[in-house]
């Protein structure tokens, strides 16, 4: 294994050509040795044969909690922990929590990939006697999921693995090992759901123990963490507590997110408080829940009543702006919303002289963080929360600017592979939560498997990383292989979602279906290409040449024009690059006559939305993409940003026009996959090379804005592209960081070649 990482390491500097000198050779070979070594707790690659399964010897009310007590006997050198549940677990040792990770062990495909957590406990072993105890509840593992909730998709009954390993000086080492000799009870909290939220019962003490029971269940399936965990961010303390015309008593923190309250509170014994979650308020202020479906988001705290008392949830988390507070008198000193999500380093900043801009990309980036909990999500909210894949590869790009997304995608994409069916087909959520319910609605849909190949191409791109592409190669080949099996004369018509939710006409889902079609075997190609596969890249060039003859013989007219005239077909069609010379400038004069006709309104949906404004820039009409950017009536991005948005959301009217609020999410970033256009256009900060080897720097001007500020921070470093206008006299600041090369495009002037340093340009546009 070792050696094939060296391999794969020392090729890659061969294949791309990179001059490694001492400091970088250092700096390589350290991210190398963290691959080899990534259990850097225990030097065995399985877990020790004492540490069993064990789980609830008949029935326990409320959440169980395993407890184990064992002595030290002389002088403890490390203390080093391995765990995993099935469930979500929360453990102590002697009262001091183990970790700051959230929603432990993650949602993985269970069956397949169960991932476990290591921690250094060494300062919270005592001298004589220790107890352990680890609550474990429902989670993704059996509690109840999906847009109708049905619980038990991966198993019937939560179950704990716990390996403690302690040194002494004297070299000599003791396991304490889960099995039957731990004892298991019920706590305080008496409910768990991640949709429903908690019952916690502070009057309510843990006792009568009994012995927890061992259950055979496999280790073949445990793989070590690979992406960061989930952790507490950003608080918010309350801006506003009023009265709704319903008399309800309703908080607001002045931004929705993803995550939980805190609550700090006296009172009597048995006192109940009650805290329900919503987003939005309705048109006449009242508290608004119709659109979280059958989720109850609502989290009761009971008070025992002596003093001072704190309570946060633990296994569950909400989308909300606002709160309902019943069985107390709200005091904005007593709540705190805590935003919870996966803990990627930031790497992107934008913003411009223009306001509502800078809110929209505020929004993005909190879209971004509400549903990056541990897998991508559609929402945070609702009664879904699903990892779907459609909503995934639009938004990549946005995200991989604002945040470091490698490790967090990569372990998506593993479990993607993982569920992936034997005949390539791509599952539209992932994990593949409806494959275990034997309730798929569509076993594949164009755009949505798609990911399998549109993502594992641009973590590429973004990180030069030929790793996991070559991880992900045969799911990419598989995914292709998949569509031709189910094609006919090289035509592509399935069942999918189409441009899911689109204002405007629909495009026809078989026109989308041959678009991504093409799109997946050329992105197969390139992936070819890079790994060396010369003759996959032939095969699958003569394939491409026949699916895009289909494509023009069956959908385009020799005006130019598409046979479905929607801002989707047009966008689509350009994008991927489905139009021979001949058509591709026609097709761009009427995508330009579409947006006109619809008073410079985009009509796209889920798919044509990403590409929309970048194709329009790229084919000369920035003018135009800036005209839809800033659009500020119905549909447009900026709709939502006037209407008070602190998020995106699913549907270009969520809140209608008239003021009335619809049953959709507030909190759903797939049309924030414009930000992409804004650092990579608008500011102009782009990969020449994998990884920002090679940089351009080649921003667009226009739409009345003075100045624009964005700064990147790839592996070598920082990127900075900012520019103000004055008139028509451009002044361009530039930072290139070490160990690259950049193309900078000044106005009115030859692109200059440029390595590290910092640079001014002054430009003028022309009249």
């Amino acid at each position: 294994m070792r050696r094939s990482f060296l391999s794969c390491f020392f090729n890659a500097v061969k294949l791309f050509s990179i001059k490694v000198d001492k400091t970088s050779l250092v700096v390589h070979c350290t991210i190398v040795a963290m691959i080899l070594f990534v259990s850097p707790v225990f030097s065995q690659p399985s877990w020790n044969t004492g540490a069993k399964w064990i789980g609830i010897n008949g029935t326990v009310e409320g959440v169980p909690v395993f407890k184990k007590r064992f002595a030290t006997d002389g002088k403890i050198a490390s203390a080093k922990l391995r765990i995993t549940a099935r469930g979500l677990y929360e453990g102590f040792i002697n009262e001091q929590r183990i970790g700051d990770a959230l929603l432990t062990p993650g949602w993985t495909s269970y069956d397949k990939r169960l991932q476990f957590q290591e921690y250094e406990v060494t300062k919270q072993i005592h001298p004589g006697t220790n107890e352990i105890r680890v609550t474990v509840a429902d989670g993704w593992y059996h509690g109840a999921l999906g847009i109708r909730p049905v619980s038990n998709h991966y198993g019937n009954e939560i179950a704990l693995l716990f390996e403690l390993v302690i040194t002494y000086k004297d070299k000599h080492t003791v396991h304490i090992n889960s099995d039957k000799s731990w004892e298991v009870s019920s706590g305080a909290l008496l409910f768990s759901s991640l949709y429903d939220g908690e019952i916690y019962d502070a009057n309510k003490s843990t006792s009568n123990w009994s012995n927890a029971t061992e259950v055979n269940y496999a280790k073949t399936n445990l793989v070590p963490t690979l992406a960061e965990p989930v952790r507490r961010q950003e608080q918010f303390e309350p801006s506003l507590i009023f009265t709704t015309p319903k008399h309800e008593q309703v908080i607001d923190f002045g931004q929705n997110l993803a995550g939980w309250v805190k609550l700090k509170v006296r009172g009597k014994p048995g006192d109940t408080i009650r805290i329900s979650h919503a987003e939005v308020l309705d048109s006449a202020g009242n508290f608004y829940t119709a659109n979280l479906r059958q989720a109850k988001a609502t989290d009761v705290y009971i008070l025992k009543g002596d003093k001072e008392e704190i309570f946060e949830p633990h296994f569950t988390y909400h989308g909300f702006r606002y709160i309902k507070v019943e069985g107390c008198k709200a005091n904005k000193e007593d709540f705190t919303a805590i935003a919870l999500y996966s803990n990627m380093s930031r790497t992107g900043s934008f913003s411009c002289s223009d306001t509502l801009l800078n809110r929209l990309q505020k929004n993005i980036e909190w879209s971004l963080q509400s549903n990056f909990i541990d897998i991508p999500t559609d929402c945070p909210q609702r009664s879904e929360r699903l990892g779907w894949t459609g909503d995934a590869q639009i938004f990549f790009r946005t995200a991989s600017f604002n945040r470091d997304v490698k490790a967090f995608f990569s372990k998506w994409l593993t479990d993607l592979a993982a569920d992936q069916g034997t005949d390539g087909a791509v599952p539209v959520i992932i994990p593949d939560l409806y494959g275990h319910a034997n309730t798929n609605p569509k076993k594949s849909a164009a755009g949505w498997g798609d990911a399998a190949t549109i993502i594992p191409w641009q973590l590429f791109q973004v990180y030069n990383d030929t790793a996991t592409l070559k991880r992900q190669y045969s799911s990419m080949k598989a995914w292709v292989d998949y569509i031709s099996s189910v094609s006919d004369n090289y035509l592509w018509q399935g069942k999918g979602f189409g441009d899911w939710l689109s204002p405007g006409a629909e495009t026809p889902v078989p026109f989308i279906d041959q678009c991504y079609w093409a799109y997946s075997t050329q992105l197969l190609i390139n992936a070819a290409t890079v790994l060396g596969n010369k003759q996959d890249a032939k095969t699958y060039g003569s394939l491409l040449e026949k699916i895009k003859e289909a494509f023009v013989r069956t959908y385009m007219k020799i005006d130019g024009t598409t046979i479905a005239n929607t801002q989707t077909s047009y966008v689509l069609a350009l994008r991927f690059y489905l139009l021979p010379a001949s058509l591709h400038k026609k097709a761009v004069e009427q995508l330009v006559n579409v947006i006109r006709e619809n008073n410079y309104h985009l009509t796209t949906g889920f798919l044509g939305t990403p590409y929309l404004l970048p194709v329009l820039s790229d084919n000369g009409y920035t003018d135009v993409a800036f005209r839809l950017l800033q659009q500020q009536t119905y549909p447009s991005w900026l709709y939502a940003v006037k209407a008070g948005a602190t998020t995106m959301w699913e549907r270009w009217d969520a809140i209608k026009p008239d003021g009335s609020v619809q049953p959709t999410t507030y909190n759903h970033y797939a049309y924030g996959a414009v930000g992409d256009w804004l650092y990579r256009v608008l500011a102009g900060i782009d990969a020449a090379e994998p990884g920002y080897k090679k940089i351009v720097i080649n921003p667009h001007f226009g739409g009345g804005l003075s100045w624009v500020k964005a700064a990147y921070t790839s592996a070598s470093g920082k990127i900075i592209s900012e520019w103000t206008l004055k008139e028509n006299n451009v002044e361009m600041h530039v930072v290139i960081p070490g160990g690259t090369s950049a193309i900078v495009c000044v106005p009115g002037q030859e692109a200059k070649v440029v390595g590290e340093g910092e640079y001014t340009f002054h430009g003028h546009l022309p009249e």
